[in-house]
């Protein structure tokens, strides 16, 4: 069974892409406006086969990006997935051709509110129309168109990259011979709504966000983005998790300040997790991606019946949750499941004991790696992949 990277290996590197698309045919949004052209920047790992059978889209979460493995070219660190990435990992370098795409809306190169606006010259701002999860995976599909590629082998992503991937196989089926969605739910929920707002309106309370148009007048609402990061950052955690890093211990100190300087070892943590991601995102990115999450509806989108998004599918499903994952419980998957059930679909379901919360896909859990590894290897044999040196 392929193994994940030894975290002092060197990262896998990767070429940077950038394509612009749509000048002839623009992208419909959700939303009615036309789009286009439209830039999206991506990674690729691996190589295409000769058929053009064994390419991966991997969908990102919300404050991810396609730097999935090497190093990332803002903060210097490895990439979100690279322990998985690589020759005779579990996603093989030398078995697969791996893709990952920012997000329509995202921060990294794809066009998004920072991007210049070609019929402005300024950035778009808030006049960047509002997208849907529907909308970026549109996108991503014209990134396959150019590239040649029909079908995917597989679509995996975990969160938001969830989302995207059910997206995929309920708008375009016969392009997804397999579909890993992780850690996930078919719609938003009004708990995961509520945090959102919390994060949007620590941006927008920020006096350096100017209505939005914050580039115009060099400034970074970063106080607000910061807080906004740490709101969300604790949703992805469990309550266990939290006591086993941090308990009640102190910050650098014996005793209490009786102050409000960060005392709890959690507090500086978290004020860590702000201030490092305000140097890799932007403020009006987040508020149109968190948007976009909030207006997921799968079902809601098939006459109010989940099962009608999946109805006639070919594509096998592999459905992945966390038991201490509270921001996407494992019930959410539960019904993506049933609803498979009742279309007779090819669905398997597991949910892995963990104590991490949500960012447990995003880190070292053995029986996540050796779930997904085991399904690809299963895929792989009815696509006809077969990994090297072994049947």
């Amino acid at each position: 069974m392929p193994t994940s990277h030894d975290s002092s290996a060197e990262p896998v590197s990767a070429p940077d892409h950038k394509v612009v698309l749509g000048a002839d045919r623009p992208l419909r949004l959700d939303c009615g406006v036309e789009l286009g052209p439209f830039t999206v920047a991506y990674q690729t790992y691996g190589e295409l086969n000769a058929d053009r059978s064994n390419a991966i889209m991997i969908c990102h979460a919300l404050t991810g990006d396609h730097f999935v493995a090497g190093v990332h070219p803002v903060t210097g660190k490895p990439g979100w997935w690279h322990e998985l990435v690589g020759p005779g990992c579990v996603l093989d370098t030398d078995r697969y051709f791996l893709i990952c795409a920012n997000v329509l809306g995202g921060c990294m190169g794809t066009t998004g509110p920072k991007e210049i606006n070609a019929a402005t010259g300024l950035p778009w701002g808030l006049g960047f129309p509002v997208i849907t999860i529907g909308d970026m995976v549109q996108a991503q599909a014209r990134l396959l168109d150019h590239l040649g590629i029909d079908q995917l082998f597989c679509v995996i992503g975990g969160s938001m990259g969830g989302m995207q991937v059910l997206e995929w196989a309920a708008s375009y089926p016969e392009r997804v011979f397999a579909a890993v969605p992780i850690a996930t739910a078919a719609r938003h929920s009004a708990q995961n709504i509520a945090f959102h707002e919390v994060g949007r309106q620590a941006i927008i309370a920020d006096p350096d966000w100017c209505g939005g148009d914050y580039l115009l007048q060099e400034k970074r609402p970063h106080r607000g983005l910061a807080v906004a990061r740490m709101a969300a950052h604790i949703t992805y955690l469990s309550e266990a998790a939290l006591h086993r890093k941090f308990g009640r211990n102190l910050q650098d100190r014996k005793a209490f300040t009786y102050g409000f300087d960060a005392d709890f070892q959690v507090e500086s943590y978290l004020r860590y997790q702000g201030s490092t991601f305000v140097e890799r995102f932007d403020a009006n990115s987040y508020l149109y991606i968190t948007r976009a999450m909030d207006y997921f509806d799968l079902a809601a989108e098939h006459g109010g019946v989940l099962a009608n998004a999946f109805r006639g599918t070919p594509t096998r499903f592999c459905i992945i949750s966390f038991t201490s994952d509270w921001l996407f419980p494992t019930p959410e998957s539960r019904a993506i499941v049933h609803a498979l059930n009742a279309v007779a679909a090819n669905v398997s379901f597991v949910e892995l004991v963990s104590d991490k919360g949500h960012d447990a896909f995003l880190l070292d859990e053995p029986a996540f790696h050796a779930t997904l590894s085991g399904f690809l290897d299963g895929a792989g044999y009815h696509r006809g992949l077969r990994r090297r040196g072994g049947p």
